[in-house]
């Protein structure tokens, strides 16, 4: 089996147990959707946007509210117009298979980056500098990124494949954004329950149950990629690395 058959079995947009591709429960999402106070009319863009879960309900939570998903995914990108299309969200939600670095369109009234950061060259920074720049006075970001909880052990940073430097903690995240005129309205991180849920149901999960479906299939490479997302996650970063959520004001 081919290192892109394993990918297209463990991938994300074709994980329909996967609501969105970010650990994230549905009432911490309905927090996260009150807190950005999308109003009516407003226009959103979600760069990064994967399917567009989030961009999604951000959009029917305001009337007449319009939004842009930014994903060079092409899964991705025909599984959220698919969604769309379902929700009678096809002429409200559009998405475009662009480069979120490369997205040059602006004055919108929300702005949202999940996990989206490496996007952009360089740094957080530069992605919440370019974020701030999307948005026009007076609007709002949803930013999602890593941060460590903790000092990370050998085991951790392994299981992320990160440097100790690639993520700060949340208090260093909270000034980054304030460094480029970004104020956090509401910061929360995401849980161990919430993990754990994501990696169970995500890549793990996918490629267990695709192997206990295929029991005639040659699956090596599968399990061993399970295994080595498993030891990463249990025996590494657990614990140690979480995503943080702000929501912040320019």
């Amino acid at each position: 089996m081919s290192a892109e058959e394993v990918r297209a079995i463990v991938s994300a947009a074709g994980n329909d147990r996967l609501t969105w591709n970010t650990p994230l429960s549905e009432e911490h999402a309905d927090r996260l959707i009150a807190a950005c106070a999308p109003a009516p009319g407003a226009r959103i863009v979600d760069l990064g946007s994967g399917w567009g879960e989030l961009l999604m309900r951000l959009v029917d939570a305001a009337p007449g509210a319009t939004g842009d998903g930014v994903e060079t995914d092409p899964d991705a990108v025909a599984r959220g117009r698919k969604l769309a299309g379902q929700r009678g969200l096809g002429d409200r939600v559009r998405f475009h298979e662009v480069p979120a670095a490369e997205w040059t369109e602006d004055g919108y009234d929300l702005a949202v980056s999940i996990g989206s950061s490496h996007a952009w060259p360089g740094t957080t920074r530069e992605a919440l500098t370019a974020l701030a720049a999307t948005v026009r006075p007076g609007g709002r970001v949803l930013f999602g990124e890593g941060i460590w909880l903790k000092e990370p052990t050998p085991a951790a940073l392994e299981g992320v494949g990160a440097g100790p430097g690639d993520f700060g903690s949340l208090l260093e995240l909270i000034r980054l954004a304030e460094s480029v005129g970004l104020r956090a309205l509401q910061v929360t991180v995401a849980d161990e329950r919430e993990w754990d849920l994501f990696e169970s149901e995500g890549p793990i999960g996918r490629g267990q149950r695709w192997a206990l479906e295929h029991p005639d299939h040659p699956h090596a490479e599968v399990t061993a990629e399970i295994d080595a997302r498993r030891t990463g996650y249990y025996g590494g970063y657990r614990s140690y690395l979480t995503l943080a959520y702000l929501v912040l004001s320019t």
